[in-house]
């Protein structure tokens, strides 16, 4: 499959909250399902876009295949990156084109954006337990787990979190 990574486009936002959103929630990684007030925050990708970098994955004929977004510098959609690191969130493929690489290449395009930015030494990133895929793609990747680095965005609920040295 020919996929391509670019930069979300504002025709895009609502397409793409929806893949974000359903793939969390069909995930199951919404505690509250549809009444999780995470929903929201994952379906505003213009404010995202806004405030960060957003890429999505694309095959051949321009369909979205899923999207990530990238935050340099501890910028406002960091959770856990220091002012020389880049992070990246919100990972998430379309049902459809899952096994595709579409998760992967956007793991990529993270990882090459975070080499080009000045004074970065590191991308990071937190991620739930049961997200056993992902997780192997970023082992495969380099990226080390750093449990000193594991947080708690919701009191019980524990993000993991990985790094790559760059």
């Amino acid at each position: 499959m020919d996929i391509a990574i670019r930069a979300v486009r504002p025709k895009e936002y609502t397409e793409l909250g929806e893949i974000v959103a359903q793939a969390y929630l069909g995930d199951g990684l919404l505690d509250f399902g549809e009444d999780d007030s995470y929903l929201p925050v994952l379906r505003d990708v213009a404010r995202r876009a806004a405030e960060a970098e957003v890429l999505v994955a694309v095959d051949g004929r321009g369909r979205l295949l899923g999207g990530v977004t990238f935050v340099s510098g501890g910028g406002a959609w960091a959770d856990v990156a220091q002012d020389d690191e880049a992070e990246f969130r919100m990972l998430a493929v379309a049902e459809h084109a899952r096994g595709r690489g579409a998760g992967e290449a956007l793991v990529r395009a993270c990882v090459e954006r975070a080499r080009g930015v000045a004074g970065c030494r590191r991308l990071v990133l937190s991620t739930q337990r049961s997200m056993l895929a992902a997780h192997r793609i970023y082992e495969r990747l380099g990226f080390v787990r750093t449990p000193e680095r594991d947080w708690e965005p919701i009191l019980g609920i524990t993000l993991l979190t990985y790094a790559l040295e760059l």
